[in-house]
Order: C-alpha cells, then structure tokens, then sequence
C-alpha cells in the first residue's frame, strides 16, 4: 500500500486516489475533508504530475499555506511551493496582473478593500445631489457586489428594465447611474475592488480564446474547496477552466451553505451531476470531531432539508454529554445563565477559561455576556475586533505605498495628500477634485500639471504640492531597486510619519507607533522568507509584490 494511504479510511482513499475525470467529495463536518485535499495534490505529485499543472482554490489564503506546509512534509517542499493554491481572489489576482494589458489596465493595478469602495461611493452620491441616508454607501456596495457576482455589468444593470423597477419601488432610482460612475472611476484610478478579481477574469476568459486556452491548458488538475459556498462568478471560472481536461476535484458539503448571504449558491454543489454527468461521488460520512449525540442532532435537523443530497454521517465516538436547550426571557438572563455555568463548570471539572467558547450571532450581542462574565470576575477575550490592517495608522502608511506603486489610486491620494499636516487644505483638494472630475483624470495627474495650471492656488501651497510630488516620485524612483522593507521604511520616515507618532507619548500613541514597528517587521520578515524561497526571482521581493500579498486578506484569514 502506498504510504500516503496509511492513515485514511476507504471513502477517503478513494478520494485520494481517484485522480481522473470529475470528482464530488461530499464531506460532513469533522470527515477530515482537509487531510483529503491534502493527500490528493501529494499523491498527484507523486505520479509525477507537474505542480504547476494543479490548481487548488481554498477558502482562505490561512489554508492554502497549511496545506502547502503539510504536502512539503509528504512530497518536499519545492514541489508544494509550486503548486497555483490559493483563495479565487489571490488566484485569479494573480492572472489579471499578468493579462491586465488585455484589459486596458497596468499590472500595479490597486486591489481596493471595502473602505475604499465605501469612501469612493460616498464622493460618487455627493457630487450627484443624492442623499446619503437614502443612497448610504454599504447598501450600494452591496448591491453593486451582487451585480458583479451575477456577472451584470453598468450597462446590463440599466438595461434591465426588473431592476430598475425594483430601485424605484425602494426610493433608490439613482442606483444604476452610481454604480456606473463608480466602475468609470475604478478603471479612471488603475483599480479593482474584489469583486471585479473575479468579474473580469470571467471577462478575460470568455472575450479571449487564445487566454482561456492557455490556462486550461496549464491547469489540468482542478480542486475547489468549499464548493458548497462559491458564487455564479467563481462557479463559471472553474467550469471554463475545467472544460477541456474535465479533471475536476470538488469538495464541500451542502448541509454546511452558510453564506447565500455574500452570494453563494448552494445549486453549484447540487447540480454538479448534471454539468459532470460521469462525476464520481465519495461520501465522507464519518465524523472523528464530535459526539454521537451531537451528529445525531445534526442528522435529524439536517434531514428536513428539501433540497440535499442524501448522506448519513456517523461516529466511532462516545455518546457525550446531552444538548441543552435553554430558554431566557431576556438579553441580560441570558448572559447571566451563560457567565453562571461557566462558573459552576470551572469550580465542578477544574477547567480553565481557555476550555470555553461562547458564539453569538451579531457583535450587540457582546455586551450582556461581557457584563455578566464581568461580573462573576471570569476574564475572557473577543475574537474578530478591528483588524490589524483597518486601524488607522497602517492605512495611512499603506496609501503611501499605494499611491507609490500607483499614482493614479485616488482613494490613497484623498488620505495622505495632507496627513501629516503639510498645509494643504481643503479648499485646495476641491479645486483639484472638481479639475480632475472636469476633465476625468486623476488627482495626481491634475498635481503634476499644476505648473501650467494652477487653479488659482496661491504660490506658498503650490510649493507644498511640489515637495509632496518630488517626494512620492522620490520613492517610486526606487521601487525596482529596494526591496519591500528598506523603501516602506524609508517611506515610513521620509513622509513624517513615524515622527508624527512619536511626537504623541500618550498610550494611544505609543500603540499606533508599536503598529507601525510592527508592520515594518512583518515587512522584514516577507522579505527574509522570499529570499529563502525565490533566491532567482527579484521582483517577488519588492514592495509591490507585498502590497499585493497583504491586498488579498480575506475577512475569513482576519477572523481566524
């Protein structure tokens, strides 16, 4: 027997070994689907299939590195490294940077985040008169994200004659112009927000033969995970990929669909047998994570889904302690019930607090639990608070390195032409907004020609302006010659940030300082690794190269 199948069950064997044609491993939960997609890419690699013939797209960009991690351990580490993995969005980044001239767009193209798509929107309703209690940039964004994941671009949004209706019936008419003038102004500041990572490889490979050809023909090993929650978008890249070799690997489980709410559609893992007619199904049924009275449970609640396809999960594991169902009659009941057998528990069995975990629906509900937790004196700790990378002081930092590889990146532009403070106002930014609205160009670009044109700035902020250019063009005169740690730090010292943060000795400050050392760190520590990794491959070490890696962090990477 080969010595990757020691240690799997028959369904899981089969899983592994069955490499061609279409496959649906349809995995309950603590079925060990992860150990599965492991084995497989390691035991593709041992047949001698080469690792950049294999695709594998996971749900977070976490997995995709312990994955990589756990094949080098099986296979050696220089052929894991190999292997195209990733989330759909850093995947498919990728490709867009290396086609974007195809596209009409640089490789350096921006990967807008949330924020910025928020705050780009928010200019968009302003300049149009709407209101933005009405017009409030979350919904819009929202809604512009479920066009693109249904592949419905400005004008097919105009065109549809539903759609309109529905903006008018929720006092919403406007919804359609915003979202074209939004997608005018990403393609005007050389950007893409998330969505658009998935958008335009759709367009790429459906109005480019000879593009879509060229990657079936290189990735002719195909694994999704988490099938069960892709979107209309992702499902129709990996259907055209898949196409040609049809050597597809899917795994998920459509009882575990949690998110229809970001645009998942639970039909793709359904109807997988009517695109795959001759797909071979493996049911991983047995669960090694939980009690048998927990998958019971789940079983029988399972079993009135009307949609599914059919499985038994079992266990080999004791019966476990029985599910209580408590009912409290209000927020602050509830979480006094929850902190009072935490207490108990810790006094009855000698657990610690590490030994708990407590889940809730919406972050509100936080603050009775931590009241009630307060009160019985049990310390504790809240996972998925503001981001690492959404605090202020690394955003800040960020737009400068974006602005650097980017100079047409508006939304950078808007949060460090005057921070810190350099005497540029805010009646100079509109002058320069409302010339680059006239005459659609970018905020930069209305900078530079401000010698033959100034706007009726006076001379004194027109020689801030200038220093602010030659320093930004300063630092992207050396893009392609320091690495991603000596220019972010030069940048970090250069533009006045770190003597802005050292100038405030209050705790708030120091922490933003600390951040900031921290991120510098993480910036050294990036280029230590690629060294050790691509010794022949230069640009893998510039800041470019990080800044796309840090761009495509999923909210799912944050969380965990």
């Amino acid at each position: 027997m080969n010595p990757l199948f020691a240690g799997l069950n028959t369904e899981q064997q089969i899983a592994v070994s069955k490499t061609d044609g279409p496959v649906m491993v349809i995995a309950g939960a603590g079925s060990g689907k992860t150990r599965v997609l492991t084995y497989r890419i390691a035991y593709l690699l041992q047949l001698g299939v080469d690792a950049f013939h294999i695709l594998a797209l996971t749900f977070t960009n976490k997995a995709a590195r312990e994955m990589k991690n756990r094949i080098g351990e099986l296979v050696g580490f220089r052929e894991a490294r190999n292997v195209w993995m990733g989330t759909f969005h850093s995947v498919f980044a990728r490709i867009l940077r290396a086609e974007a001239d195809k596209l009409g767009f640089p490789s350096n193209f921006t990967i807008y985040d949330t924020d910025d798509a928020k705050n780009l929107i928010k200019t968009i309703v302003k300049e149009l008169n709407l209101d933005p209690k009405i017009y409030q940039a979350s919904l819009i964004l929202g809604r512009i994200s479920d066009a693109k994941n249904n592949l419905i671009s400005p004008a097919g949004y105009n065109q549809n004659e539903e759609t309109i209706s529905d903006d008018k019936k929720a006092g919403k008419p406007s919804l359609g112009q915003i979202y074209t003038i939004y997608q005018k102004r990403l393609t005007q500041a050389a950007a893409m927000d998330f969505d658009d990572l998935l958008f335009k490889t759709n367009v790429l490979l459906h109005n480019f033969p000879d593009i879509l050809y060229k990657y079936q023909q290189k990735f002719k090993f195909i694994l999704v995970d988490e099938y069960q929650d892709t979107n209309y978008s992702q499902y129709l890249i990996v259907k055209r990929l898949a196409a040609t070799n049809e050597n597809i690997c899917v795994v998920g489980d459509d009882a575990q669909s949690i998110y229809a709410f970001r645009g998942a559609n639970i039909k793709n893992i359904l109807n997988f047998q009517k695109d795959y007619p001759d797909a071979q199904i493996v049911k991983l049924e047995q669960n090694y994570r939980s009690t048998q009275i927990i998958v019971n449970a789940a079983n029988s609640l399972i079993h009135n889904n009307k949609d599914q396809i059919f499985k038994t999960v079992w266990t080999a594991n004791e019966s476990g302690e029985l599910i209580q169902l408590i009912k409290a009659s209000s927020d602050l009941e509830e979480g006094r019930l929850i902190a009072q057998q935490i207490f108990e528990d810790k006094m009855n069995y000698q657990a610690k607090n590490t030994d708990f975990a407590i889940l809730y629906r919406t972050n509100a509900q936080s603050r009775s639990l931590e009241e009630a937790l307060r009160k019985l004196n049990i310390p504790y700790r809240i996972f998925g608070g503001l981001s690492f990378y959404k605090r202020k002081e690394i955003k800040d930092i960020l737009a400068y390195f974006r602005l650097t590889i980017n100079p047409k990146d508006n939304e950078a532009f808007n949060r460090i032409i005057n921070f810190p403070a350099r005497g540029i106002g805010k009646t100079t930014l509109e002058l320069i907004t409302t010339e680059a609205a006239r005459l659609e160009k970018g905020y930069w670009d209305i900078l530079c020609d401000l010698p033959q044109n100034n706007l009726g700035i006076n001379a004194g902020t027109q020689k801030k302006i200038r220093e602010f250019v030659i320093m930004i063009q300063s630092f992207q005169s050396e893009l392609e010659i320091l690495n991603a740690y000596d220019l972010g730090n030069k940048i970090a010292r250069a533009s006045g940030l770190i003597s802005n943060l050292q100038s405030d000795k209050t705790p708030e400050g120091i922490s933003k300082y600390e951040n900031i050392e921290a991120l510098l760190n993480g910036m050294m520590e990036f280029v230590a690794k690629e060294n050790n990794e691509r010794q022949d491959e230069e640009s893998f070490r510039s800041l470019t190269a990080f800044m796309q890696d840090i761009a495509l962090l999923t909210d799912a990477d944050e969380k965990e």
